[in-house]
């Protein structure tokens, strides 16, 4: 009996992990950037997260008519300065801090072709490729990392993600006063939702069947003790 335990433990499991998910990506419904988490199929893998893995899909985009902000299509990624490691975001609204460099929402540096990025002003203009041009003046190009392979993304919080996947030459277009969307679908998680929400159900009355079953047991072995 110890498999039945096992298996009906690995469903529950599996269920808790797929509603902690779903969750997550409804609460980041309305962040810049965000991109929703999937669970691959079959059982778990090695680890709490080892089954997880990012969509690519572009969300939408709103235009903002703010210079420094910037929105990727294409399966790129900003690339930041975080605790002295290159981190990757979506989240495209950027501005200048005190010294006139280039931050992200959190203060950290986004990351140029030729390091941080120091502007004379908002002002601007930035090529679909990435080229910042200040007044007449080419700054730099802002980098953004091609992801070939959505499974060698990790999600870190704070909209940051790490990439532990092969390099990748970005192909897409970069939009200059704009911001994406989160890429989640709110019909596709209100489906999940249910579809998950009913295979917890039925866990719950195998573990209600077995239950009986184990008492029905230790009824019968009394009564021939």
């Amino acid at each position: 009996m110890s498999n039945v335990i096992s298996s009906i433990a690995s469903y529950l499991s599996r269920d808790v992990e797929a509603l902690d998910v779903i969750g997550q990506n409804v609460a980041n419904m309305r962040t810049a950037g965000y991109r929703t988490e999937r669970l691959k199929s079959g059982f778990r893998g090695e680890g709490p997260g080892a089954d997880r893995f990012l969509s690519l899909l572009d969300g939408n985009i709103d235009k903002t008519g703010a210079p420094l902000d910037f929105a990727i299509q294409g399966p790129g990624f900003f690339v930041v300065e975080a605790d002295g490691q290159e981190r990757l975001t979506r989240n495209g609204q950027f501005h200048l801090d005190a010294d006139r460099q280039l931050v992200d929402a959190m203060g950290r540096p986004v990351l140029g072709a030729s390091g941080p990025i120091a502007l004379d002003s908002e002002t601007v203009r930035v090529a679909a490729d990435g080229t910042i041009t200040d007044g007449d003046r080419q700054v730099d190009t802002l980098r953004i990392v091609g992801v070939a392979d959505a499974n060698g993304l990790r999600e870190l919080g704070s909209g940051l993600y790490a990439y532990d996947g092969a390099p990748a030459d970005w192909n897409g277009t970069l939009h200059q006063g704009a911001l994406e969307r989160s890429n989640v679908d709110p019909g596709t998680e209100m489906v999940r939702l249910m579809e998950v929400t009913r295979h917890a159900q039925s866990v719950q009355r195998a573990i209600q069947a077995y239950d009986t079953a184990m008492q029905n047991g230790i009824s019968h072995l009394g009564d021939n003790a």
